[in-house]
Parts: C-alpha cells; structure tokens; sequence
C-alpha cells in the first residue's frame, strides 16, 4: 500500500492550541468548536485503527459559472486497511436541533465527492478502494455539575456514495468499495 505523504495537520492532542503562536488571534467560538471536534475526531479515528494522511486538505476542485477558481477540503484523509477514506467531522455543541451529520447535506457531499476525486487523480490512487465517512462530534458546554463533559463521537462508514455524482465520463468508475 503506498500513502501520499503529504500530512497536513495531524493532531496529537485532543486539546492541542490552534496554529499561530501565542499571540495569534483567538478563533471565533464556532470555529474553535470544529478544531476541537476535529482533534478529537482525529484521535478516535487512530484509537479506532485508522492511519491518517492528511487533515483539513484543501485544493481546487474546478471553476464556477463566473470562472472563479472553486476550493474544497476534506477534513480528513486516512486509511483504514486498503481503503482509502476521506472523512467529513461535523461537530455541535448538542444534537437538540439536529444530528451533526445531517448538515452533510447533497451538496456537500457533491463538494466533498470533487475534492477527494481530484486527490485520488493527483497522487495516482485511481484504482485505489475508497469510501465516504462522516464522524459526528458533539462537545456539550461545560456546566456547575460537569466542567468537563466528555463528548459523544460517532464514526459513521460509508455515509454516501458517489454513484450520484458519477459522470459518464469518468474512467474511475466502479473503483468505490
């Protein structure tokens, strides 16, 4: 099996600070709570047997209808024995509302679908098994009785598929497992 060896930002620690330095600016609180679901996501997957490549991998997937230059990241890249998996966190504070992972909406899924295809094309892993997964986070707030909750993680495989997406033209076809 050969891995790309280009590694990202691999976390160590569920609690590591943010890149930047002591006198980096702190992050919005919303942003703060998906680097910590993403830390702590990052460890679960390792504990979980997963051998991570990349994180939050961003490249440029096509242009628009203006012709602006289209981005996406994939929060995760790892393997888990052959197979190739590209991992979406959603991290919350609570599930209340919603679950984390129904914000993994068609459309980010399409996002993800481009972003991870033009990865296999880029380091020659065309032939390579590959799945969708999606780890949902929720870090409640800290309270009087708890002040330090634990966080639920959820690791769900092979979330979507690609099938949907799929154009007749690809010459990948049918190299998802």
């Amino acid at each position: 099996m050969k891995l790309p060896v280009s590694i990202f930002r691999i976390f160590d620690k569920p609690d590591a600070p943010a890149r930047g330095g002591e006198n980096a600016p702190l992050p919005a609180p919303h942003v703060a709570l998906g680097q910590r679901g993403e830390a702590f996501a990052a460890a679960f997957l390792e504990r979980a047997g997963y051998a991570l490549v990349a994180a939050n991998f961003a490249l440029p997937v096509g242009r628009n209808l203006r012709g602006a230059i289209v981005n996406a990241e994939i929060d995760i890249v790892a393997y888990e024995g052959e197979t190739l998996c590209f991992v979406e966190v959603k991290t919350r504070a609570s599930d209340w509302f919603a679950a984390p992972e129904q914000n993994v909406d068609r459309r980010k899924q399409r996002q993800i679908t481009r972003a991870a295809r033009v990865y296999r094309r880029t380091f020659g892993l065309n032939h390579t098994p590959y799945r969708y997964d999606v780890v949902s986070v929720i870090l409640p707030p800290a309270t009087d009785a708890q002040p330090a909750p634990n966080p639920r993680i959820e690791l769900l495989r092979n979330f979507w598929t690609d099938a949907k997406f799929r154009k007749r033209y690809w010459s990948d076809a049918g190299t998802e497992s």
